[in-house]
């Protein structure tokens, strides 16, 4: 029944707020002068001397939309209106309004906006009267009261408490207090000054003062994590510091790991890690394993892996911590054309679904492929030539000297569209190969994710290996048409060789000559790029785990490169098996034939020709294809309550409060520039600095209709 909306106590400064990112990391852009003043007009319902005004009401309630039951507490509206109402005469003018919205772009806003809340009289100093009167009526301060006589505030405020705070100093005793608060609320539990509380009173004291930081699944365990034993100030130090620290715990976490969300650790790892930081104890350490051990229960002990006879070691891994103090996803700079939802839950996903989300997946995957293809087909001919060209079998001097003499030679003998020899069918085949090599790898990895959204290395492999085996249905009859149209400009004929006249001429039989070799080549190369890749785009996301779409490229691009290389032997015998061989030249009969042949004949370096062209055209094709595949599912979003690309969206630190801002800022339009970020500052004032301010209560106020609206 109060307004709570909660801010992570160690999300601030350093990063403002997720979703109003857009600008840069801490600034908002500032809204036009006359767009503001339209804003300001529409709810301003009162006028002075020719003046408009906007009440505490019109702002807070009609404005900002808080408090908008009609059972209202008049006093925490007055006191949030205060903060834009600096002359503090009740009424907040159009210069005020400005000057607020002003201040909310600014790196520092909400210190200032709390500052604005304690300083009463405007002067630009925070007074001991001014300080005692805003936190008297908090909601903490009700349920555990605090010494305003105590020596914490004439450390601040001197013994005769007359001293006046400025902004800076006001700063630091702001981020003080509430741990100050916490201490104070653990003498109370302590008359006897044992240094010792019971179990009981730990729960009732963290779910007062640090509410905003406890997840259902921490809040559940308060007492089962003591052990049934009393509590000691230490270990109530160690357990509120590590709730304030969980963010930097997961920074040494994945410090650890070396990035890796799924690696499990031990204690003496996390230990290892935290070195450098002092601000991690090894008492918080502790509280930490048996926090998660206690969140988890059943299957925990699943996790522990015995070392010796005498000794076992507790691992966690990311989403342990993820249990404390939980991330959630937000929209990043992607800007989506559409955004659907088509369950509500992921347990409403009906094969029906899951069928619909496969031909969404197909569609996209076609797209992608027909993309990445065109842009590299001329690499892709240059390859082709080179792998077909021979050695020893066929009387003249060979054709071309290297993958640039080829270039050259098709580029002056047939023109640049000679480059492009065979597109077409390369494009009808490639869409529905793509796709079904892009679609079959998300399905199979979908299914042996487990419930952390965790995959073994094994089961990506397996599903990589599905991808290539699958895709061979379409690559094969593609294959063979594409490379005899690619070769058939090597002579000089006068009729040109049309795609059709190859199928009619190879049947339907033939178009699978050579399948063998073709799943040899697209078996290993799918299971050694889709692990790779998703590695390497693992490694290449920033700090909130998102992928830019250059990193998506330099990783597609980069996977391609050893997957491409080493499966190139059997590339070359696809070749020779798909190609008609001309007069003089050495036919093969199958697989283990034309390695025989090409052995004894050309040596083992016949298969590895064309290793460079096939890496230069592999290589960025499945980059150009794997972006574009993710960016069409950023763009034309469609929740199918199963998983997503990972690396779309940041994964940072939101909250219900966070929720909540958004929800409002694309509701109320009427919040420009840096507006948008009032709400989260309002509510994060309250919750970082546990300021909770009754949300119902003494009196109701008339409510006045705002001209305009």
């Amino acid at each position: 029944k109060h307004f709570r909306f909660f801010f992570p106590i160690n999300s601030f400064p350093c990063v403002c707020f997720p979703f109003f990112s857009l600008q840069t990391p801490s600034l908002l852009k500032r809204a036009g002068t006359e767009k503001l003043r339209e804003v300001f007009q529409k709810y301003a319902s009162v006028q002075k001397n020719g003046e408009d005004y906007m009440t505490s009401e019109d702002f807070v309630r009609k404005f900002l939309g808080l408090f908008a039951e009609s059972a209202f507490n008049d006093d925490s509206v007055r006191l949030l209106a205060g903060i834009a109402d600096t002359s503090k005469d009740g009424l907040i003018s159009f210069s005020e309004f400005q000057a607020f919205e002003g201040l909310l772009c600014t790196p520092d806003a909400l210190y200032r906006t709390a500052f604005q809340l304690f300083d009463r009289q405007g002067n630009g100093t925070v007074s001991y009267a001014d300080f005692a009167d805003v936190v008297q009526k908090t909601e903490l301060h009700s349920k555990i009261p605090f010494s305003l006589d105590g020596p914490f505030i004439k450390r601040y405020f001197g013994d005769k408490k007359q001293r006046l705070i400025n902004y800076a100093e006001f700063t630091q005793l702001l981020h003080d207090f509430h741990e100050e608060h916490a201490m104070e609320a653990f003498r109370s539990k302590d008359p006897a000054g044992t240094g010792f509380i019971s179990p009981l009173d730990f729960q009732d004291v963290i779910v007062k003062v640090k509410q905003h930081l406890l997840t259902p699944n921490v809040k559940d365990n308060l007492v089962s994590v003591t052990e049934g034993h009393k509590v000691s100030f230490p270990y109530f130090m160690a357990f509120t510091s590590l709730l304030n620290n969980m963010e930097l715990i997961k920074q040494v976490y994945l410090q650890a790991t070396q990035g890796s969300r799924t690696d499990m650790v031990t204690k003496d790892q996390i230990l290892l890690a935290a070195q450098p930081l002092s601000q991690i104890t090894p008492l918080e350490v502790d509280i930490l394993f048996h926090l998660a051990g206690a969140v988890h229960q059943a299957g925990w002990w699943k996790r522990r892996r015995k070392i010796t006879p005498c000794r076992q070691v507790i691992r966690i891994d990311f989403s342990d911590l993820n249990s404390i103090a939980p991330e959630h996803y937000t929209k990043h700079i992607t800007h989506r054309l559409a955004d659907i939802k088509a369950v509500e839950s992921p347990a409403d996903r009906s094969a029906f679904i899951q069928v619909l989300e496969s031909s969404y997946r197909f569609t996209l995957g076609s797209f992608a492929g027909a993309v990445g293809a065109t842009v590299v087909y001329p690499i892709d001919l240059v390859k082709t030539r080179m792998q077909n060209q021979r050695a020893g079998s066929y009387i003249g001097e060979v054709a071309y000297r290297n993958s640039w003499d080829c270039f050259k030679k098709v580029v002056r003998h047939e023109g640049v569209m000679g480059l492009y020899r065979g597109l077409l069918p390369q494009l009808m085949g490639v869409a529905p190969e793509k796709a079904i090599k892009l679609t079959v790898n998300d399905l199979v990895r979908d299914k042996l994710t487990d419930k952390k959204g965790n995959i073994p290395t094994w089961a990506e492999v397996l599903a990589g290996g599905c991808a290539g085996a699958s895709q061979v249905v379409f690559t094969n009859p593609l294959e063979i048409v594409k490379i005899r149209l690619q070769v058939a400009g090597e002579i000089a004929t006068g009729s040109k060789i049309r795609a059709w006249s190859v199928v009619r001429e190879l049947g339907l039989f033939g178009l699978y000559k050579g399948a063998r070799a073709c799943l040899l080549r697209d078996v290993p190369f799918s299971a050694i790029y889709f692990p790779t890749y998703a590695h390497t785009k693992a490694l290449m996301a920033d700090k909130d785990g998102y992928n830019h779409p250059l990193t998506l490229l330099a990783a597609g691009a980069i996977a391609g490169i050893p997957a491409a290389s080493l499966v190139t032997p059997a590339d070359v015998i696809k070749t020779r098996l798909q190609v008609v061989a001309r007069s003089g030249q050495t036919t093969y009969t199958g697989v283990w034939d034309a390695t025989k042949k090409i052995m004894a004949e050309e040596g083992p370096r016949a298969f590895w020709k064309g290793t460079a062209a096939r890496v230069c055209r592999s290589s960025p094709q499945f980059g150009v294809t794997l972006v574009t595949y993710e960016l069409l599912q950023r763009l034309f979003y469609v929740d199918f309550g199963g998983t997503q690309p990972k690396g779309s969206e940041a994964l940072k630190m939101t909250t219900q409060l966070e929720t909540a801002a958004e929800k409002v800022s694309t509701e109320k339009l009427d919040h420009i520039g840096g507006y948008r970020a009032a709400v989260p500052l309002l509510a994060g004032v309250e919750s970082k600095f546990g300021l909770y301010l009754p949300r119902f209560g003494r009196g109701v106020a008339t409510t006045t209709t705002p001209t305009g609206s």
